[in-house]
C-alpha cells in the first residue's frame, strides 16, 4: 500500500510539473490582469488546455496516491515537481541543464529521501470528526484570504508571487485533505455516499481556488518567487493537516535529527533549483 501510495504520487507529481509548466507559458503569453479576466485570456491559449489536462492527471494519481497512503507521505512527495518541471522544460526549449542544476536536483531528490526515510509517515485514518475540520477550515481559509490581501496591498512583484502562491499552496494542502476523505467515502461505500459527502464539493471549490490562485501568483512575478513558496508550502501544510486531522504519525526522539538534515538538503535544492537558467544547448553537428 505504501509503495503504490508513494508511485502514484511520483506520477502525479510528474503530471503536476507539465500542468505548471504549460500554465507558465500561457500566462507569460497574456496582458496584465486578474481573476475572471485572466482565465478568460487564459482558456483561449492551447497551451493552458494542455496544462489544465496535466493538473487534471495529477489530481487524479493524488486520489489514488492518498487512498494507499498517509497525507504526511504523499503530498511532500509532489516537492518533486520542481525538478520534474525543468528536466521537462529544458528540452522543449532546446537547452541543456547547467552542473549546478544538476546538483539542485540531486538535492531535491536525496533531501526528500532523507526527510520521509527518517519521518516515515504512518497511522493515517480516512476520515476526520467535524469538531477537528471546523478550526482547520478557519485557519486554512483565513491563511489563504490573509496571504491574497497581503499581496494586493504590495508593489513588489516578488512579494505578490510569493504571497499568492503561498496562498495556493495551503489551498492545495485543504484540496488533499478534503480530496482524502472523498475518496475514503468513495472506496468504502460507493458513489452514492461520494456525492454525498459534503468534503467532495469542498475539494471541487478548493481546487478551483488554488488554481486560480497559481495562475494569479505566475503572473504576478518570476518563478523564482513563486515555485519555492508553493513546493514548500504545500508540503509543510499537508504534514500539518495529515497530523491535525487523520491522526497520522512521524518519528520523534533523535530521528528529528535526519529530518531537519534533510529538510535542509531540500530547501537548499529548492531555493537553487528555482534559479537555475539552463545554457543554450550546443548545436548538433
Amino acid at each position: 500500500m505504501i509503495e503504490l501510495a508513494v508511485l502514484f504520487a511520483v506520477l502525479g507529481a510528474a503530471s503536476n510539473a507539465v500542468g505548471t509548466a504549460f500554465q507558465r507559458k500561457a500566462a507569460s503569453t497574456v496582458d496584465q490582469g486578474g481573476g475572471l479576466r485572466l482565465l478568460l485570456a487564459l482558456v483561449r491559449r492551447p497551451a493552458w488546455a494542455i496544462g489544465i489536462a496535466g493538473v487534471a492527471g495529477a489530481a487524479l494519481f493524488q486520489a489514488l496516491a492518498l487512498v494507499n497512503g498517509p497525507m504526511a507521505l504523499v503530498q511532500p512527495v509532489f516537492i518533486l515537481e520542481l525538478p520534474f518541471a525543468l528536466l521537462v522544460a529544458v528540452p522543449l526549449l532546446h537547452r541543456r541543464l547547467s552542473a549546478e542544476g544538476w546538483t539542485a536536483v540531486g538535492a531535491v531528490v536525496g533531501g526528500l529521501a532523507l526527510l520521509l526515510a527518517a519521518a516515515a509517515p504512518s497511522g493515517t485514518r480516512e476520515q476526520a470528526a467535524m469538531v477537528r475540520w471546523i478550526p482547520v477550515l478557519a485557519i486554512t481559509l483565513g491563511a489563504m484570504a490573509g496571504a491574497v490581501l497581503l499581496a494586493r496591498s504590495s508593489s513588489s512583484r516578488l512579494f505578490r508571487a510569493a504571497a499568492l502562491a503561498s496562498a495556493a499552496a495551503v489551498g492545495n494542502a485543504l484540496t488533499a485533505a478534503l480530496l482524502k476523505s472523498a475518496t475514503g467515502r468513495l472506496a468504502d461505500d460507493g458513489l452514492p455516499a461520494f456525492f454525498g459527502a459534503w468534503q467532495t464539493y469542498g475539494f471541487a471549490l478548493t481546487g478551483i481556488a488554488s488554481v486560480l490562485l497559481l495562475e494569479n501568483a505566475l503572473q504576478a512575478g518570476p518563478l523564482t518567487a513563486s515555485q519555492p513558496a508553493l513546493t514548500i508550502g504545500d508540503a509543510s501544510a499537508s504534514l500539518l493537516l495529515g497530523v491535525a486531522l487523520f491522526g497520522e504519525r512521524i518519528r520523534a526522539g533523535w530521528w528529528l535529527l535526519p529530518q531537519a538534515l534533510g529538510a535542509l538538503v531540500l530547501l537548499w535544492g529548492v531555493l537553487r533549483l528555482a534559479r537555475v537558467v539552463p545554457r543554450p544547448a550546443d548545436v548538433a553537428r
